[in-house]
């Protein structure tokens, strides 16, 4: 599949970020760029995690709307937190430029202008909440900032609030009870409907909405649900059938909603919809206002086509006082209520806590919004190979000739599992990172990778390689493939002069197994020095020389050779980092061709 479409443009060479150190020499010319890794630096890079916090430095946290005690112990142990709440806009806007993290509820909006005014600093939004639409994705993604949720903690709580509105409207409990306390007594005026054998369509077969299903089935209703995302066997497994959406409107006495708020639904509950529902029908919104258009709701209830609704959530919160929908009779309302318990609220705030935290550490997340939505237990799994897919794509960009821009990489990941029981995706956004950080000043990652390829003219396609064998490890080996460029170590390794490097995962430790045509066995852990050279005695032990009299301890030696006294690769693995002389004194050494110095 392609991670990024070509363009005109291709990836150049720039100089150098601080992720990586090279020194290349060759006997025909040598060209020295070395970089170093500053501690002092707010935000570090590290090869497996998203962003790295340097020792002597705690990040902030901007806490915008309130949150829970629980949560917020959680990110005073880890972070300097700063809880100010109902800011404006521009007061956001001036904050933000000092925080790395952000978190909010639905009240706050975090715009294109929050993070073009944060510099490039804030690397996480935390949504306290399911819902984002508070959030501009698309800007959150081109600045390269995880946007994470929490969306299990008011599962439970925003599913009870739907059930309680739909038997509280069914009942006139509301209207009956202002009544009561006005000194009248309307019984005959409250009669209600009862729910035992009505039909319920759920609008949204998410989370709240099949724990709404769930319910509903136990007073005796039939359940029935839309959800072009929802898989049939869930469905059967709660008793619920799942319909179209112009099915499930016009065969419904109740409709409860529970869909996100996108282009795709907003107002998708208007003229045309209503026209189409059984008349006296009874909708349930808990999810979002902006679901349903307002005022053909209005109409709909004054022509009868809607008996009643019962509304948590509007458009605008809190609605104007003198708002049509909010005053009519036949309306029961509440100020967004859905996941206002106790419980819900101490759970959300540990559950966005806990996101937020973990992005800063640069851990993967699995209630990420706009990266790969990858399970928890999956990402576990690939955590060494996410390791190994950026550290063969920096090792492979190095090898490139600094004139020559890398236009199209090609990755192949060899596994014995079913192609459907592999998701690379996080592989791919990191292998995209391996690619561009080391070459250029940019920031990637696996928020950014795919737009970011794209951007830069880079093609990615991948390839599987099924393998018989058992499927206990996710991956055999993946290879990174860059064609079309000028490269010594290509025109020397491989017939087409393309870079070709394959690795492995040992032992839970990222190898480079094999560079072009050559078999090594080397750690991707901590230096590397990789030659290009004619094979023949004494190689390894003047190398090894150079670098014990300036007291740099090797930690590992594999050569790769096509035959005695022929063309070579050999591979170095250094503790320290050795110094420019050193680096030139093995560059000089007649028999070597070509090598890079990698600090991974």
């Amino acid at each position: 599949m392609a991670a990024a479409s070509a363009s005109s443009t291709s990836l150049k060479p720039s100089p150098p970020s601080a992720a990586i150190s090279c020194y290349r020499h060759s006997s025909l010319s040598a060209t020295f760029g070395v970089t170093t890794l500053s501690l002092r630096s707010r935000l570090i890079r590290a090869p497996r995690n998203l962003v790295v916090l340097s020792m002597d430095a705690k990040p902030t946290i901007l806490v915008a709307e309130k949150l829970g005690d629980a949560g917020l112990k959680l990110l005073k142990e880890f972070a300097n937190v700063d809880c100010s709440y109902n800011l404006s806009p521009e007061e956001l806007n001036t904050k933000i430029s000092l925080c790395d993290a952000l978190i909010v509820r639905s009240g706050t909006k975090v715009t294109r202008d929050v993070f073009e005014s944060s510099g490039g600093r804030l690397k996480v939004v935390g949504r306290a909440g399911v819902g984002i639409d508070n959030v501009d994705l698309a800007a959150a993604t081109e600045n390269g900032c995880l946007v994470v949720n929490a969306p299990t903690a008011n599962t439970v709580a925003a599913a009870e609030h739907g059930i309680a509105l739909l038997t509280a409207m069914a009942r006139n409990i509301a209207q009956a009870d202002a009544s009561v306390k006005a000194g009248k007594w309307e019984r005959t005026k409250y009669v209600g409907a009862s729910l035992v054998g009505k039909t319920l369509a759920v609008m949204g077969f998410g989370k709240v909405g099949s724990e709404v299903a769930r319910r509903a089935k136990g007073l005796g209703m039939h359940v029935i649900a839309h959800d072009p995302y929802a898989p049939a066997d869930r469905a059967r497994a709660i008793g619920v059938e799942l319909v179209t959406f112009d099915e499930a409107i016009a065969s419904a006495d109740f409709i409860s909603l529970h869909m996100p708020l996108t282009a795709a639904t907003s107002k998708i509950m208007n003229d045309e919809t209503f026209a189409k529902m059984k008349k006296g029908v009874r909708i349930i919104n808990v999810a979002r206002g902006g679901v349903i258009d307002e005022e053909a709701l209005v109409k709909a209830l004054d022509a009868g086509i809607v008996a009643q609704a019962a509304l948590d959530v509007f458009m605008e919160e809190p609605p104007s006082k003198d708002s049509k929908l909010v005053q009519h009779e036949k309306v029961t309302a509440t100020p967004h209520l859905g996941a206002s318990t106790m419980e819900a609220q101490e759970g959300v705030a540990i559950e966005v806590a806990e996101a937020v935290v973990g992005a800063l550490k640069g851990e993967l997340s699995a209630t990420a919004v706009n990266a790969p939505m990858v399970p928890a237990q999956v990402l576990t799994e690939l955590k060494p190979y996410v390791t190994l897919s950026e550290k063969l794509s920096r090792l492979a960009v190095q090898l490139v000739s600094g004139g020559s821009g890398v236009k199209s990489v090609k990755v192949t990941y060899s596994s014995a599992r079913a192609p459907d029981d592999l998701d690379t995706r996080v592989l791919r956004a990191m292998i995209i990172k391996g690619l561009i950080e080391p070459i250029s000043s940019l920031f990637v990652n696996l928020v950014n990778a795919d737009f970011t390829a794209k951007q830069r003219g880079l093609r990615i396609t991948e390839e599987r390689v099924i393998l018989d064998g058992s499927p206990e490890s996710p991956l055999e080996s993946i290879q990174v493939q860059i064609a079309d460029v000028e490269s010594k170590f290509a025109s020397s390794m491989t017939d087409s002069g393309e870079i070709k490097v394959e690795g492995r995962v040992k032992d839970g430790i990222p190898h480079l197994t094999k560079v072009g045509s050559f078999e090594v066995d080397v750690s991707l852990e901590g230096s590397i020095i990789l030659c290009r050279q004619v094979d023949q005695p004494g190689m390894i032990g003047k190398v090894g020389s150079i670098l014990g009299e300036e007291n740099v301890n090797v930690s590992f030696m594999s050569v790769g050779r096509i035959g005695p006294r022929k063309q070579a690769v050999m591979a170095i693995g250094v503790d320290e980092e050795p110094s420019m002389q050193s680096l030139k004194k093995i560059g000089d050494i007649p028999a070597i061709e070509e090598f890079v110095y990698l600090k991974l």
